[in-house]
């Protein structure tokens, strides 16, 4: 097998300015062949995806969109399946009991491929933010993009 030319990395942007983040874990996906192929190619997004639980309190990945691999046959995927995340049972129960009683939602913050070669997903337990906390979070952000330029002239 020849090494791997560029890490895997990829984000989701909007979730940190849409929720607020309370805990975070690394979940290990189900795949299939073309599915892992894809990803190594970067050919991935999990932008407007979500995790949910069904009725045995296993945990799912919904929406995440990864691109039919250019050279498969016709066991090639569909691009937004639902695919399994993997967590040790611990997790998942305090994860299932904290979405079902306090409304807090689970989004996937980034995929990756670790050391091993295996697609992992960090995901977090995250509140939605208020309109209020975006205007809140846009300000902050303009004030130190300002204070980083006035810095940058007296330097």
């Amino acid at each position: 097998m020849c090494a791997m030319q560029k890490t895997i990395n990829i984000q989701n942007k909007k979730a940190r300015f849409q929720y607020e983040i309370l805990d975070k874990y690394t979940a290990g996906i189900v795949l299939t062949g073309t599915e892992i192929k894809s990803i190594r190619n970067s050919r991935a997004s999990i932008a407007e995806s979500f995790c949910e639980f069904n009725e045995r309190g296993e945990l799912f990945v919904v929406n995440m969109t990864v691109e039919e691999y250019a050279f498969g046959t016709h066991y090639n995927h569909k691009p937004k399946a639902t695919r399994k995340l993997l967590l040790n049972k611990r997790e998942l129960k305090k994860l299932n009991k904290d979405v079902q009683n306090s409304g807090l939602t689970i989004i996937p913050l980034r995929l990756f491929i670790n050391e091993k070669g295996l697609a992992k997903l960090d995901i977090a337990l995250a509140k939605g933010k208020k309109l209020y906390d975006k205007r809140e979070t846009i300000k902050d952000r303009d004030n130190k993009r300002n204070l980083d330029r006035i810095k940058k002239i007296y330097k």
